[in-house]
This record gives C-alpha cells, structure tokens and sequence, in this order.
C-alpha cells in the first residue's frame, strides 16, 4: 500500500540531510505519517480530525 500513496515531504524538512517526515493521505482519509529516513519502515496513521487538531495546535506556536 505504501508503494500507491503519494507521500509529501514537510515543508519544514531540512534541506537534503533527511531530517524531516513525510505525509500522504491513504484512500479512507486518514493521514499518514512517516520518518523520511526510513520510508520502508512504520508510518503513524491519524484520523483526519485528529490531524487538523494537531496542525491547529501546532500552528499555536
């Protein structure tokens, strides 16, 4: 599955060095994040009100 997603780099990334994560929205809406270091290893799912939760805290700061 993780092959057909279209993963997004964080527009906070760090240039080449890898130091960033990754999104992608899987086909029941859930955003799914990953370590762009191991983009074969785990990724963390989240509903999508969970996510914009967390972006509109995140952005609190």
């Amino acid at each position: 599955m993780a092959a057909e997603l279209k993963w997004i780099r964080s527009s906070y990334s760090s240039g080449d060095s890898g130091t960033c994560v990754e999104f992608a929205i899987d086909p029941k809406g859930c955003v799914l994040v990953r370590d762009a270091k191991d983009r074969s290893g785990p990724w963390l799912a989240f509903s999508s009100s969970a996510w914009s939760g967390f972006v509109v805290l995140a952005s609190s700061f």
